[in-house]
């Protein structure tokens, strides 16, 4: 079956509804969001099919380790090339061991920094900087957690929501 286009008055409970109705593999109260059966290619026009697959929990799908789980709220544009910007939101895990390329949560001195990790020519984890390409090494700091995943908004101008 094809998706039927919802004309332009058609108000977020007409989606529900919508949903529900065309929902025959779960029970009517899902736990989580409804994921369509078919991965949509970017940029190119597919038909689709109005099957749902199922209804992740997002903290099921995001979360490894609850009692370890936290999320934080970046501020600044400083790891933008790890594709973290302003305002996203980051699920981070303390029992998650930090790789070089992880980015990470760290205490360096008294400071908290949010930073990606890398590995010196002896094999040390060390916080990166962008000047030298190596920041202080990790062996005195406190790592709190390591990014798991980041929540990233596409509409401009909302930080908080």
């Amino acid at each position: 079956m094809m998706l039927t286009a919802l004309n332009s008055s058609a108000t977020a409970s007409a989606f529900s509804l919508w949903l529900m109705e065309h929902n025959t593999h779960r029970t009517p109260e899902p736990t989580g969001w409804p994921l369509l059966t078919m991965p949509i290619p970017a940029g190119a026009p597919m038909p689709l099919s109005d099957d749902i697959e199922w209804f992740p929990s997002l903290d099921d799908h995001l979360v490894r380790n609850p009692a370890q789980t936290f999320l934080l709220r970046v501020a600044g544009e400083g790891l933008a090339e790890a594709g973290i910007h302003d305002g996203d939101l980051l699920v981070m895990d303390r029992a998650t061991p930090p790789l070089a390329g992880s980015v990470a949560l760290v205490i360096v001195e008294g400071v908290a920094v949010l930073t990606r990790l890398s590995r010196d020519a002896q094999g040390r984890l060390r916080t990166s900087a962008a000047e030298s390409g190596f920041g202080p090494p990790l062996d005195g700091a406190t790592r709190v957690g390591v990014a798991r995943w980041v929540i990233h908004r596409l509409w401009p101008g909302r930080l908080s929501s």
